[in-house]
């Protein structure tokens, strides 16, 4: 299974902590390599970064990484790195012609969730994302993330700014290639390159599904109060118990 991360971003809130988001440290581990082991424990047996800011010390990194790990890790630039993150799934285009998962370079998980969603992969899907349907939690940055409006399993609407919603998305997907045919088909009616404009084109569609975290652990680093977080409650997976959905629900934000 080829997994696809993005990691082109600047990072501007951790700026002060590194000079990228992916390589902002957790406990001594460039974040980054955290989520490179997370997703291999999960399945995931290749790899293609899509860099973009500061790309050089990135790929050494990731260089290094895959060496150590004796796992393929690929870098591809994407040069439009500053505009919408879809672009950067288009970037990495000429490498995916079966299913991939698609992970976020600061996004942290228990392995466990992407070995559901490979092990649950369904032949009507052409994407389908881990949502967390715990809103009400007091310690989510409802403002930052993006929500999820789904029916019957599959993804209604999708957005940061909608108004009706009952799931958070966590940046954990099932894809095919489909998602960057709609990517360039939303980019084509005048929309953004957004991943989530393209999202939307397979929901509309009917093509877009949605799988359960059942409150296994899951993280964005978005900023420095985050990381702290991260530092203090990171669960070790090698652990059986910290992927126990009461452990690591407890330490999930």
């Amino acid at each position: 299974m080829k997994c696809v991360i993005i990691a082109a971003g600047q990072g501007t809130r951790l700026r002060s902590v590194a000079p990228s988001k992916p390589l902002v440290r957790i406990r001594g581990t460039p974040i980054i390599e955290h989520v490179v082991r997370m997703a291999r424990a999960g399945g995931a047996t290749e790899f293609v970064v899509a860099t973009g800011y500061r790309a050089e010390p990135l790929e050494a990194v990731l260089g290094a990484l895959s060496d150590r790990i004796g796992c393929p890790i690929e870098a591809v630039r994407n040069a439009s790195w500053d505009r919408p993150n879809g672009l950067s799934v288009r970037a990495a285009a000429a490498h995916l012609r079966e299913p991939f998962v698609l992970l976020m370079s600061d996004h942290l998980f228990d392995p466990a969730i992407l070995a559901s969603l490979v092990a649950g992969r369904s032949a009507e899907a052409a994407l389908t994302l881990v949502v967390d349907r715990d809103i009400a939690n007091p310690e989510l940055d409802l403002d930052d993330a993006t929500k999820v409006a789904s029916e019957g399993g599959r993804i209604v609407r999708i957005g940061k700014t909608i108004a009706d919603y009952d799931a958070i998305d966590t940046g954990i997907f099932l894809a095919t290639p489909a998602l960057i045919e709609a990517i360039d088909a939303s980019l084509a009616a005048g929309g953004s390159g957004s991943l989530s404009e393209g999202v939307q084109t397979l929901a509309d569609a009917g093509r877009a599904f949605v799988l359960e975290t059942g409150g296994k652990y899951w993280f964005d680093v978005d900023d420095e109060a985050a990381l702290a977080k991260a530092e203090r409650s990171l669960p070790d997976f090698n652990d059986s118990s910290a992927a126990h959905p009461s452990t690591s629900r407890s330490a999930a934000r």
